[in-house]
């Protein structure tokens, strides 16, 4: 296949052109010709290199596809989304929206939010309801005991308080 009609990325975000067809008979030049070559591939490699590419541009493209990966993932995460009022669910039981606190084995405290997956935040206590802790707290009530498997161990926790965001 000739290279004429192969596209290639050279790695920096810049598209190569195709080659410029080359002839098939001998190259024959005569001195000044042969002159005039070196001195048009030499003013050739000084343009470019001072021209770049750029960084910025580089960098402006390669944001550009950036978001554009995230705008297709969020137009996707909007279109399937299922709206779920905490102020709704039942009182008392850990569901989706709860603000959860427990006291674990050692008598420490923690507060976790069950909130959906592109929230979730574990440092901050903001869980997805997919992860194991969410799982093992859903269902439960004030005073219940969840077994919290970690990879360290399994934890048991104590559900002592159930919020939802309005109460």
């Amino acid at each position: 296949m000739s290279r004429a009609f192969v596209k290639e990325d050279s790695g920096d975000g810049i598209e190569e052109l195709p080659d410029l067809p080359v002839s098939p008979h001998p190259n024959y030049v005569t001195p000044a010709g042969h002159a005039a070559l070196k001195s048009r591939l030499h003013e050739a490699r000084t343009e470019a290199a001072t021209l770049g590419p750029r960084k910025e541009e580089i960098e402006a493209r390669q944001r550009l596809a950036i978001l554009r990966r995230d705008i297709r993932y969020l137009e996707q995460r909007v279109a399937s989304a299922i709206s779920v009022d905490p102020a709704a669910q039942p009182l008392g039981k850990v569901a989706f929206g709860a603000l959860v606190t427990v006291i674990d084995e050692d008598d420490r405290e923690q507060t976790f939010r069950i909130v959906g997956e592109d929230e979730a935040d574990p440092e901050n206590g903001l869980i997805a309801p997919s992860s194991p802790l969410a799982r093992a707290l859903m269902g439960g009530r004030e005073g219940d005991s969840a077994t919290w498997p970690k990879p360290s161990g399994a934890v048991e926790l104590e559900i002592v308080a159930i919020r939802y965001c309005d109460q």
